[in-house]
């Protein structure tokens, strides 16, 4: 009976040395973070952010490399990503639409199968902006105003396919207005042609535009937060105006297809502990980001539903076939 015992217990150490050796086996060799844009953009500084996390807090030992891959509106980082199935080394940075305009397009065959979603930190919230001079104080005197002149305002945005011109879109949808809409590289110039008079108002995210706002030369009519920001309390949500609206760009990071689950599973936990910690509510307050958590089912969950919103809205602009 004692050898018995003896030997299970063995058996049970042995078990359990094995079970601490393959939860630490991953990361095994250095990560890349793959970024679709290049450097200097809300994408590529939430990647070097959560990598110096990892680094910092000794959550990952191995080094953390961030790999920008720009082009093609996403595409080239996501078939990046696809050659890389069942490797767990090589994580995606999600923009949500960058990946979900990319999956809606069959030729390009860049479905929502070829990743694993891990986690969803937050969303990065659009807004309706104009100048601190135009005649608008509300957003019911901008769509008074914008029924009344069909082709006399125009929205700048950063993409055709983003989420600025999704924002536009569903406003259109559920006011029965109409905008023009032109597109600049990046979304604090796009703010900037607002400011400058050059078009009516931009629709990109509100943190590119804090700077303008703090300086009064920006006006902010409303969020498409959830709630209200801290940082510009008397903008109201779009839901309590009573639109049907809660957008924004959703930041969150996902696997190769085929990786194993256990190193999925690590990463996610580690990102979820990234998520609890001070130095990200710091980052997040920051960017004015809309804190959501969601682990990996919930994640592809939402991506799954996210996917049925942008397909209709790519479609209604002419950039998804029917």
């Amino acid at each position: 009976m004692i050898r018995i015992v003896t030997y299970l217990c063995g058996v049970a150490m042995a078990l359990g040395v094995s079970l601490v050796a393959a939860a630490q086996a991953f990361p095994s060799k250095p990560l890349e973070f793959v970024v679709h844009t290049g450097p200097g953009g809300g994408t590529d500084l939430l990647a070097r952010t959560v990598a110096e996390i990892l680094t910092r807090e000794k959550l990952i030992t191995q080094p953390i490399n961030v790999s920008n891959k720009p082009g093609g509106g996403g595409a080239i980082a996501y078939t990046y990503i696809k050659s890389k199935r069942g490797e767990p080394h090589v994580v995606m940075t999600v923009a949500s639409m960058a990946m979900l305009s990319q999956a809606v397009r069959p030729e390009l065959n860049l479905g929502l199968e070829n990743y694993t979603p891990l986690a969803f930190l937050a969303q990065d919230p659009q807004a309706v902006m104009v100048s601190a001079t135009a005649p608008y104080k509300n957003m019911k005197e901008f769509m008074e105003a914008a029924r009344k002149d069909p082709n006399g305002f125009v929205a700048s945005i950063t993409s055709p396919g983003g989420t600025g011109r999704m924002l536009a879109w569903m406003l259109e949808r559920e006011t029965k207005a109409r905008f023009k809409t032109v597109t600049f590289k990046s979304g604090s110039e796009a703010i900037l042609q607002v400011v400058g008079g050059h078009t009516q108002f931009s629709t990109e995210n509100i943190s590119e535009g804090y700077g303008l706002v703090e300086s009064k030369k920006l006006r902010v009519l409303a969020v498409t937060s959830k709630t209200r920001l801290p940082l510009v309390p008397d903008a109201p949500t779009l839901l309590e105006l009573g639109y049907d609206i809660h957008i924004g760009t959703g930041r969150g990071f996902a696997m190769p297809a085929n990786v194993p689950n256990a190193a999925a599973n690590q990463m996610a936990a580690n990102l979820e502990r990234i998520y609890k910690s001070p130095a990200w509510k710091e980052f997040a307050e920051k960017n004015m980001f809309e804190n959501i958590w969601m682990g990996r089912a919930e994640y592809t969950k939402h991506l799954a539903e996210r996917r049925v919103l942008v397909t209709e809205f790519l479609q209604a602009v002419g950039m998804a076939g029917k």
